[in-house]
């Protein structure tokens, strides 16, 4: 039985653990999404979700307490600029693990992890893509105008064709 077991050790030693996830942290907020082993991105999410809440309240302190894990300056700007307030709605659930099969060498299931969009965001992409159909859509309905009228003069032609055929057997 699991019980009392506070994290998975991921069959390495203290220091190597710690480095090993702090690195994976810092490129997932970095990147937004990568690809890695199901327990490693179990004990990654752990620690993103936790950095991303306290991320949606931009203070001293929380930022110092952020850089303590990550050292990239830069990574942790982006953290609370970005990041943090675009998750401000949202009460947790802000990394998504979705599975993409096993490793070739070993058999290890792999994962994609990446961090989840608002809402907000989301609704904008969904007006880009409305947008584009929309200056789509008249091009795309005056080419479908054109294929018919181009089919129907076909279907006219073999008509005449298969009359004038018929013509000629008959006489």
């Amino acid at each position: 039985m699991k019980h009392r077991i506070g994290f998975n050790r991921l069959g390495r030693k203290a220091s190597h653990r710690k480095a090993m996830l702090r690195n994976m942290v810092t490129s997932l907020f970095n990147y937004e999404k990568i690809t890695t082993t199901k327990a490693k991105a179990l004990e990654i999410r752990r620690i993103a979700e936790k950095m991303i809440t306290r991320a949606k309240v931009d203070s001293v302190h929380n930022r110092r307490m952020i850089a303590r894990y990550i050292w990239d300056k830069g990574i942790v700007n982006k953290l609370f600029t970005e990041i943090g307030p675009k998750n401000a709605d949202r009460n947790g659930g802000y990394c998504r693990i979705l599975k993409i099969g096993s490793r070739n060498g070993d058999a290890a299931e792999m994962v994609v992890i990446s961090l989840v969009e608002s809402d907000n965001e989301a609704e904008g992409k969904t007006e880009k893509v409305s947008k584009k159909r929309k200056e789509k859509a008249p091009k795309a309905e005056a080419a479908k105008k054109e294929r018919v009228k181009a089919e129907k003069a076909e279907s006219e032609e073999k008509n005449e064709e298969t009359e004038e055929a018929v013509k000629q057997e008959a006489e």
